[in-house]
């Protein structure tokens, strides 16, 4: 039986996970630390916390696995800097206080074209937080890249909106790596990634969700 850690709860991608986290069987507990109170759940511990400001001594750290959703936009965040912080530096702080508390695999919502050489920020950010979460030693660790991710948002986000209904239009001229994928098979195969905890660093690309 597996205690999960699931980082980003408020979110889509987040938000599925949750639901199906909670729904698993094999899961005999989901540790979800967010801003805000979640709905209660018997088999949910939700502590409330300052991202910028992570307990390093809380019990509720030692959980077998973890599922990072943890995301924001650069128009939420307000600065590149405020969006690094976010997509990268509470991330991989997370991944270091589980992993010193006994957790054996980390799976992460990234995204398409995650690369550290990227000269796009958001890609760039994405992928030095891949490599970063190499250097610390899971033994199990899956980057899951979708591309858009298709779902109903409490956020607005036009521009990513307006991607979407246009690919959904060109689906059947687009790749598969370029059509939406729903967030919710986006969560199952995070979850799938996280309890499976097959040794060494696996990637599922957009086109192979589904």
């Amino acid at each position: 039986m597996t205690t999960l850690l699931l980082l980003g709860a408020t979110g889509l991608v987040g938000g599925c996970a949750l639901e199906q986290a909670l729904a698993e069987r094999g899961i005999t507990r989901v540790v979800a630390p967010t801003r805000k109170p979640l709905p209660s759940h018997a088999r949910l511990h939700n502590p409330q916390i300052d991202f910028n400001r992570l307990p390093e001594s809380a019990d509720w750290w030692r959980v077998d696995v973890v599922v990072c959703a943890l995301g924001t936009t650069m128009a939420k965040a307000g600065s590149r800097e405020a969006f690094r912080r976010v997509d990268h530096g509470i991330a991989l702080q997370v991944a270091r206080l589980a992993l010193a508390h006994g957790a054996r695999a980390f799976a992460l919502n990234s995204a398409l074209g995650a690369d550290p050489d990227s000269r796009v920020f958001y890609s760039r950010t994405k992928g030095e937080l891949e490599r970063d979460l190499q250097t610390l030693g899971y033994p199990s660790l899956t980057f899951v890249r979708p591309g858009l991710i298709g779902g109903d948002r409490q956020e607005s986000r036009p521009a990513e909106r307006l991607g979407i209904v246009v690919s959904e239009w060109l689906r059947p001229l687009l790749p598969a790596r370029y059509r939406v994928v729903p967030a919710e098979r986006i969560a199952h195969h995070l979850i799938l990634a996280a309890l499976a905890v097959r040794p060494g660093v696996h990637v599922v690309p957009s086109e192979a969700i589904r």
